[in-house]
């Protein structure tokens, strides 16, 4: 009994599955290339395979072919907006800058976001004195102005104890040094000294000549109205300053290794020329540039390696070509000031042995090495034209 609807239910499967062959032989369909999805995208362009398939179907179904082709192609459109992965079909919207323009709203957005962009770079972007180099601040006069006044204060606060008096010897020479230097930047100032190429540096050669072609007198407005004021301070520090607001802090640690007034002269106008080119209000900028860059960065860095990259290829470049300004702005200004520049090199050369600096000096440093100051100082395009003024100042 069990035998024998055992064999019954065997034919009858049997009978089914040959049913079903010669149905599927005559209207099988092609599955679609599986090559259109190995990415999870419809590329456009690719070849469908299914569609062949899809004809035999539509002539079962008595369609006429136009009707089942337009039919494939709406299919192939809409697929390209899609996105396919193992688990879901996506619709993606679509997207380009047709769209920005046929939206309103978003060229609106446009138009007015380049004219602000244009407004802030035209009320924001200065020129460099005698370098030419145009650069963004956004830092206000007054608010630079303000910042180096509590600096100072701070500094007299700070070594109150050890600040020499006006009549001290050294107080006296340094100050009388200052005063040439000052009177002499009022008389380049007056004169808008241009410089064509200058200490071969590319970056500075290149916005230079771009602000020449246009015109753009140097940014001088900063010196209006400046109490200048010279502070020298007992403490055995190899650095001076000059602050924005005109400020100037030289420590007798400084005076100890350079003797000379033409040394002297050498460091404070190299310090002056920070404040002529208003280095500080164009840090303030930048850091915040980088500050921002550093956050997006961290996302996907450790942040020792941001912070170290940060200052490898970002911080240290933009410091270290400020101080190459400035040693060509302040070579001129100590020789407009009547003390011979063809000591500035052997200055520099000096400074690089008594900080002992190494040979990555230009590389890991916001300072360049001596010796690489030293040479482009002594260029003879730059020497010369320092000689000028010097002789200059002398008749």
């Amino acid at each position: 009994m069990t035998m024998g609807w055992y064999r019954r239910g065997k034919v009858a499967l049997d009978g089914f599955r040959s049913f079903t062959s010669k149905i599927l032989r005559g209207t099988s369909i092609q599955e679609p290339s599986t090559r259109i999805f190995q990415n999870g995208y419809l590329i456009s362009g690719t070849k469908f395979s299914g569609f062949s398939s899809y004809s035999s179907i539509f002539q079962r179904l008595s369609l006429p072919i136009g009707v089942y082709k337009n039919i494939g192609n709406s299919v192939l459109n809409e697929a390209k907006r899609y996105h396919a992965d193992r688990y879901l079909v996506h619709h993606l919207k679509r997207r380009g800058p047709r769209l920005w323009f046929q939206n309103k709203g978003v060229l609106i957005v446009l138009v007015i976001g380049s004219g602000l962009l244009g407004t802030v770079c035209f009320r924001y972007l200065e020129t460099v004195p005698c370098t030419r180099r145009t650069h963004f601040i956004l830092l206000s006069k007054s608010l630079e102005k303000r910042m180096g006044e509590i600096r100072f204060q701070q500094i007299k606060e700070k070594y109150k104890e050890k600040v020499l008096p006006a009549m001290h010897p050294e107080s006296i020479r340094v100050t009388s040094i200052s005063k040439h230097i000052i009177l002499a930047l009022q008389r380049m100032l007056s004169k808008d000294i241009e410089a064509d190429e200058i200490l071969d540096n590319k970056c500075v050669q290149r916005s230079g000549k771009k602000a020449q072609e246009r015109g753009s007198p140097g940014a001088t407005s900063h010196f209006d109205g400046l109490n200048w004021e010279v502070l020298v301070v007992k403490e055995p520090i190899f650095n001076a300053v000059c602050l924005p607001g005109g400020k100037i802090v030289v420590f007798t640690g400084l005076l100890e290794h350079f003797r000379s007034d033409v040394e002297i002269a050498t460091i404070i106008g190299h310090e002056v020329a920070h404040v002529i080119a208003r280095h500080q209000a164009e840090k303030v900028w930048k850091n915040q540039c980088f500050a921002v860059l550093q956050l997006v960065l961290r996302q996907y860095f450790r942040p020792d390696i941001v912070n170290r990259m940060s200052d490898l290829f970002l911080r240290f470049p933009f410091s270290r070509r400020m101080e190459i300004e400035a040693d060509y702005i302040g070579l001129l200004l100590f020789a407009s000031a009547g003390y011979d520049p063809r000591v500035a090199p052997l200055v520099y050369e000096k400074l690089g042995k008594i900080t002992g600096e190494s040979g990555l000096e230009d590389y890991l440093s916001t300072h360049p090495s001596g010796k690489q100051r030293a040479k482009l100082l002594a260029q003879p395009k730059v020497m010369e034209e320092a000689l000028v003024l010097y002789r200059e100042s002398r008749t």
